[in-house]
C-alpha cells in the first residue's frame, strides 16, 4: 500500500496560508470599531462620538440655528449650517483646519448629509463622513440624542467655532 505524502513545498505553502487568514481574523476582531468604520463612508452616531473624543475626526452640524436653538449641537461639532450663505466656503475652510482628518456631517435625520455627500462624491471630494443617524434618529439607529451622547446649547458650540469658519 503505497501512502501519500505532501510535497514540502505544498505543506509550506498551506501552512503560510492558514498563518496569513489567522492573522487577519486576529487584527479584524481586535481594531476598534472606530477604525473600522473610517474605512466607510457612513458612520454611526457611536463612532462618529469615539472619533471625535479621540481627536480622529473634526464633525459639522449643518442644521439651521432654530434646529440647533431647538436641540443643541452634539459636543464637538462645528455648527455650519447648510442654509447660510458660504456654506461651500466654510465647509472647506473646515476641511483645512481639520488637518488631514476626515470631516463628519450631521443633520436631523441624515437627508441633507446624504445629499452633501452625494455632492461632494460627484465632484470627487474624499475624507467627508455621512453620520446617517443624525441628531435626530432615521432608519440607521436612534440618532445622537436617544443615544445619550454629549449636546451642547448653540452658544457654547458657536464660542468655540474657529474665527476661520464663522
Amino acid at each position: 500500500m503505497a501512502t501519500t505524502r505532501n510535497r514540502p513545498s505544498e505543506n509550506s505553502a498551506a501552512q503560510v496560508s492558514r498563518r496569513a487568514a489567522l492573522l487577519s481574523l486576529a487584527a479584524i476582531t481586535i481594531t476598534p470599531s472606530s477604525l473600522v468604520a473610517q474605512s466607510s463612508e457612513i458612520w454611526s452616531v457611536g463612532d462618529a462620538h469615539e472619533a471625535l473624543q479621540a481627536d480622529l475626526i473634526r464633525m459639522i452640524d449643518i442644521r439651521s440655528r432654530a434646529e440647533w436653538t431647538k436641540t443643541g449641537v452634539a459636543e464637538k461639532a462645528w455648527p455650519i449650517s447648510l442654509h447660510e450663505a458660504r456654506f461651500s466656503e466654510r465647509l472647506f475652510a473646515a476641511r483645512t483646519l481639520a488637518d488631514g482628518r476626515p470631516i463628519a456631517l450631521i443633520c436631523a435625520t441624515g437627508g441633507r448629509s446624504g445629499s452633501v455627500m452625494r455632492s461632494l462624491r460627484q465632484a470627487n471630494y474624499r475624507g467627508f463622513i455621512d453620520v446617517s443617524e443624525g441628531i435626530l434618529g432615521s432608519t440607521r439607529g436612534p440618532g445622537w440624542i436617544a443615544s445619550g451622547l454629549p449636546i451642547v446649547e448653540i452658544e457654547a458650540a458657536l464660542s468655540v467655532l474657529p474665527a476661520q469658519l464663522a
